[in-house]
C-alpha cells in the first residue's frame, strides 16, 4: 500500500476514534490510506508536520503553537502522518521519506492547499525539506525544529534518545513508565511530561505497528540544501538527544536564505519547551518574509 498520483477524496468522519485526541478532517488517498488533520481558519495556510516516535501525533507536537498562529490570521493544518495519531497505521508498507512525502502531497491537494508554509519537527522537518525540494513552487517558507535529513542513518543511531526509542518500541517494551522515560529524553524540563501526555501517547502507541520505526529510512539531503529556494527559519536545542545540534550549521552553510536559533537548556522539543518564544519568532519571520509568497 502506498500513496499514488491519483486524486485523493474526502472521507466520511467516523463517529468514534481516539478519545484523547481532538478529531478533525479525514481524507482517503487513492491507495486507501485514511489521513487525519486538524484544519482551522481561513488565512494563509500553515501546515504543521510532527516528528516520529511512539504515540506521536500532530496535536501532541503542536498543541502549544497552533492557537497563536490562528490568532495571527493563519489557516492552520495539523496533519497526522501515516502510522501516527488518528491516521491509518498499515503494517505492510515501508515508512520511507518518499512514502511520507507522497502521502502528504495527496493530503494537501485534497485539502486544496497547493502552496503553503511548512512547519516540521524532527522527521517532520525532513519531510518538509524533501517536500520543498520536490515541489519548490508549492512551499513559500520553511520552519523546522531539529529537522532530520542532514545526517547519515548511523549518526542518528548513535544518539542516546534514538537508541532508547528504537529498543523500547521495536522490542515491545512500551508501557506508561517507559513512555514517560522516553518523553523525558525529549525535553530539558521533565515537568513538561504530564500524566495526560503519557496517557495520550500510550493510547496511540498501542495501535502502531513496529514497522513505523523498523522500516523508517531518511536519506542525507545535505548536498541538496542549496536547491532550497524559499526562506528558512530553524530552531535547535543544545541538549537534543535525538538529533545532533550541529545540523544547524549545515543549513546555514547550504541554504541561500536561512536563519537558525540555538537555545540552551532545551532538548528536542523547542516548540514545547519555549512555546511563547517559538511562536513569536515564527510569526515575526512569516511577517518579514511575506513578500516571498
Amino acid at each position: 500500500m502506498s500513496a499514488t498520483s491519483q486524486p485523493a477524496t474526502p472521507a466520511a468522519t467516523p463517529s468514534s476514534l481516539h478519545p484523547s485526541l481532538p478529531m478533525g478532517r479525514f481524507i482517503t488517498t487513492a491507495a486507501g490510506l485514511r489521513l487525519h488533520c486538524l484544519d482551522t481558519g481561513s488565512g494563509e495556510p500553515v501546515v504543521f508536520i510532527h516528528g516520529s516516535g511512539p504515540g506521536a501525533s500532530g496535536h501532541s507536537n503542536f498543541r502549544h503553537n497552533v492557537p497563536s498562529f490562528g490568532a495571527a490570521g493563519f489557516r492552520t493544518v495539523v496533519v497526522d502522518l501515516p502510522g501516527y495519531g488518528l491516521s491509518s497505521k498499515p503494517d505492510d508498507v515501508e515508512y520511507t521519506l518518499d512514502f511520507f512525502v507522497a502521502a502528504l502531497r495527496e493530503q494537501l491537494l485534497a485539502l486544496e492547499l497547493p502552496r503553503c508554509v511548512l512547519v516540521g519537527n524532527s522527521l517532520g522537518g525532513a519531510i518538509a525539506l524533501q517536500y520543498a525540494l520536490d515541489y519548490p513552487e508549492h512551499v513559500s517558507r520553511l520552519v523546522m525544529m531539529a529537522p532530520g535529513g542532514v545526517e547519515e542513518r548511523e549518526t542518528y543511531f548513535q544518539m542516546a534518545g534514538i537508541q532508547r526509542m528504537v529498543s523500547l518500541f521495536t522490542g515491545g517494551h512500551m508501557n506508561p513508565d517507559t513512555m514517560r522515560q522516553l518523553l523525558q529524553l525529549l525535553v530539558h524540563d521533565a515537568s513538561l511530561v504530564t500524566d495526560a501526555l503519557v496517557d495520550e501517547r500510550m493510547a496511540v502507541c498501542r495501535e502502531q505497528p513496529r514497522e513505523v520505526l523498523s522500516t523508517m529510512r531518511v536519506p542525507n539531503l545535505t548536498e541538496r540544501l542549496g536547491e532550497i529556494q524559499c526562506p528558512v527559519l530553524g530552531f535547535w536545542g543544545t541538549e537534543d538527544q535525538f538529533n545532533p545540534a550541529g545540523g544547524a550549521m549545515k543549513f546555514l552553510a547550504g541554504c541561500a536564505d536561512a536563519r537558525f536559533v540555538m537555545i540552551n537548556r532545551c532538548g528536542h522539543w523547542v516548540m514545547v519547551e519555549h512555546a511563547d518564544y517559538f511562536n513569536r519568532e515564527c510569526l515575526g519571520f512569516l511577517a518579514d518574509t511575506a513578500t516571498a509568497r
